[in-house]
């Protein structure tokens, strides 16, 4: 079972009554072109017992399941060699339902404010002489999910345990504790608002449905208020088997989105049932089904602007000068300079998969004896589908 499947099984009737936008239009055709003859391919044939076999190529686009494992695993392996030898602390960072709505029909003004509140919060704190007093690194990805689809907007973040102080020496945090949450709750609420309560001045929201009522200056100040009388939730703990742990996490979405196939557990005309972590049960699996319907409209809430960057870096590790404030971070600690890394050959396909998978996709599968030689390539049916050269 595939989301792929549900698409090709429902996406028409869905969008006959539902109104999408161009990028949420574009995701549903990629997963549902994605390795079909739609896209092109290729035809390989055993130098052994002359099996033909056909492959297919992805869509890459990062709402597919099934594609970006590549780059997942680049991310992942640059932001190893990125860790500096000092605990971490992982951090989330959670947006009130109450501005779902506004999310929704404005998730990249949403989306970005959420990003600066969280960064200028973090930078702010790690520069107070109170609790650290010098520059401290983040990495901020945005989830826009839960566990059962339905939109839970927020940030996690992995930070510096210590900052990189103006005279260049490493300003360590008290043993087992980074900022108080508390703290961090009120700045960042107050931070987020003050960019809210300025996006709504310059009219730069689109105020529509759900929201159309605030249009009036005087409910955007009602829903102003009401946010500020209510706590936020910010999350914080020291990964307990280190910052790996976090970034493996985090890797699964870097260039996914929401659900994985292997969650799916069966569709029907129905019904789509897959599986989610009860966490108000202590993290239980269950099973939950939702009609086709609204299966693809949850996982389509959280298709992203096109162009939105939803990982991004600040302070020490924000792109600018990178690797210059590490080599210093790494003085500070007295660690050894890591050499700059040389440019990587490019991997070939069935490289990485005998790498991670152990398996070799040019043998082939038929007599598991002969060797897959390319015979044809095959033209994508629809001249404007995009797939590998």
């Amino acid at each position: 079972m595939e989301l792929a499947d549900i698409f090709r099984a429902h996406g028409e009737a869905f969008r006959a009554g539902h109104r999408l936008c161009g990028v949420q239009h574009r995701a549903m055709r990629a997963v549902e072109a994605c390795r079909t003859a739609a896209l092109g391919g290729h035809v390989a044939e055993c130098d052994h017992c002359g099996a033909t076999h056909y492959t297919y190529h992805s869509c890459r686009n990062r709402h597919c399941p099934k594609c970006q494992t590549r780059a997942t695993e680049r991310w992942l392996a640059a932001r190893c060699r990125e860790l500096l030898p000092v605990p971490y602390f992982h951090l989330v960072f959670t947006l009130p339902h109450t501005l779902n709505p506004l999310a929704q029909g404005n998730p990249k003004i949403v989306y970005t404010l959420l990003f600066q509140a969280v960064a200028q919060t973090l930078l702010e704190f790690g520069a107070n002489p109170r609790w650290l007093g010098g520059q401290l690194g983040a990495t901020l990805v945005l989830h826009t999910w839960g566990q059962t689809l339905t939109q839970h907007v927020h940030l996690h973040a992995l930070v510096t345990g210590g900052a990189l102080a103006a005279d260049g020496h490493w300003c360590a945090p008290r043993r087992g504790f980074l900022f108080p949450v508390k703290a961090l709750s009120k700045v960042f609420r107050a931070k987020l608002l003050v960019g809210l309560a300025a996006a709504f001045a310059d009219h730069h929201l689109q105020l529509a449905g759900a929201t159309a009522r605030l249009a009036a200056p005087t409910a955007q100040q009602e829903l102003l208020a009401q946010l500020r009388a209510q706590p936020w939730v910010v999350y914080a703990k020291s990964p307990l088997a280190g910052p790996e742990q976090v970034l493996e996490y985090l890797s699964r979405y870097t260039q996914r989105v929401a659900l994985s196939n292997e969650r799916l557990v069966v569709a029907t005309a129905d019904a789509v049932h897959f599986r989610y972590k009860d966490y108000a049960h202590d993290g239980h699996r269950r099973v939950m089904a939702l009609t086709p319907d609204e299966f693809i409209r949850r996982f389509l809430m959280h298709v992203l602007p096109r162009g939105f960057v939803r990982i991004r870096h600040y302070g020490l590790t924000s792109n600018r000068d990178k690797q210059a404030r590490l080599d210093r971070c790494r003085q500070a600690l007295d660690q050894p300079i890591l050499p700059k890394p040389t440019p990587a050959l490019r991997e070939t396909l069935a490289d990485f998969w005998r790498r991670v998978a152990a398996r070799d996709i040019e043998r082939c599968p038929t007599c598991q004896h002969g060797q897959l030689r390319l015979v044809a390539r095959l033209c994508p049916l629809r001249p404007s589908a995009r797939g590998p050269p």
